[in-house]
C-alpha cells in the first residue's frame, strides 16, 4: 500500500529522539558531576522506550543492536498521560 505525500508535507523535518528511562537526583550530586559520571535510570534492560517526534511522545519500541548499529523497533502507539506521569 503506497500513499502519496505531497511535497509540502514531505519536506517537513521532525526530530526524533528517544528516552530511555529517567533519573532524579540532588542539583548538587549533579554539580559534581564529571566525564564518566554514571546517571542511574528507572529503567531494566528489557524495558520498552519511549520514542518523541518534537518532544511529543509518539510511540514505544524496543532497542535492537545488532554488530555496531543501534535501532529502535517500534512497538506500538504512545500514551501520552503515561509518559507524563513518568511511566518506563
Amino acid at each position: 500500500m503506497s500513499r502519496e505525500v505531497s511535497p509540502q508535507v514531505a519536506s517537513v523535518k521532525v526530530e526524533i529522539s528517544v528516552v530511555l528511562g529517567r533519573s532524579n537526583i540532588p542539583m548538587q550530586q549533579l554539580l559534581r558531576m564529571g566525564r564518566g559520571a554514571v546517571i542511574p535510570l528507572d529503567a531494566g534492560e528489557k524495558d520498552e522506550v519511549w520514542i518523541l517526534a518534537n518532544n511529543h511522545p509518539i510511540a514505544r519500541g524496543e532497542i535492537s543492536i545488532s554488530d555496531d548499529r543501534i535501532a529502535i523497533i517500534v512497538t506500538g502507539p504512545a500514551d501520552v498521560y503515561d509518559y507524563m506521569a513518568g511511566a518506563a
